[in-house]
């Protein structure tokens, strides 16, 4: 992707230069210090996926993934994250195109309506997988359930709801959107259910009884 020419520093302006890897691909920028991650991807790279709702952390609609972890993009400066591997939702679908199990389900649980919201509540919904499934409690997380983190969280209604609670929807998508979170929880823990299966190791051979001579 060709990135646009960087204008000339105005007087008194600061500039630096940024490595970034935005969905698997390396890109070194040179920014005024005070351009936000959001601007950046948006403007120098056109990934317009990201969108500027509020523009003050409070609605999610530019919700990225920063290192794995799920970040609102207007309150970070880009020459704060040199080095980090950013995810954003052009960088959900496989390589050919092929939509996330997330995606999926976006789609067939109606999970959205006019869509502005939807590629920040789809990388919240992945940050709140991963973090269910490290242990990370919540609010609404019961003190037994959220004192043993080794153990992932149950994402019921309540989780999900408690944990996608900064990204909102004008269009009131919001039962849509937990029954595909829900969803894909349900088809993670099932996954792993079988992959826990397929690794235990078989039980050892009962001992024969040994002869008994007189």
């Amino acid at each position: 992707m060709q990135q646009r020419q960087a204008a000339p520093a105005a007087a008194g302006q600061v500039r630096s230069r940024v490595a970034l890897r935005v969905n698997g691909r390396a890109h070194v920028l040179d920014l005024d210090n005070r351009v936000t991650l959001l601007d950046a991807l948006r403007e120098q790279l056109d990934l317009t996926g990201s969108k500027k709702g509020c523009d003050h952390g409070q609605c999610g609609a530019c919700t990225v993934l920063v290192d794995g972890r799920r970040a609102n993009s207007c309150l970070l400066l880009a020459v704060t994250l040199d080095e980090c591997e950013i995810t954003t939702v052009e960088g959900l679908a496989a390589p050919d195109g092929a939509l996330s199990p997330l995606q999926q389900a976006f789609l067939d649980h109606d999970a959205f309506q006019c869509g502005y919201c939807t590629p920040g509540q789809l990388c919240s919904a992945v940050g709140v997988l991963r973090e269910a499934a490290a242990g990370h409690p919540s609010h609404v997380t019961g003190a037994a359930t959220a004192a043993d983190t080794s153990r992932p969280v149950v994402l019921s209604a309540e989780e999900i709801g408690e944990r996608l609670s900064g990204n909102l929807c004008r269009c009131g998508a919001y039962n849509g959107i937990a029954d595909a979170v829900a969803a894909c929880a349900d088809a993670e823990a099932a996954e792993a259910a079988q992959a826990a299966d397929r690794a235990e190791p078989p039980p050892p051979p009962a001992s024969p009884t040994p002869d008994v001579i007189a």
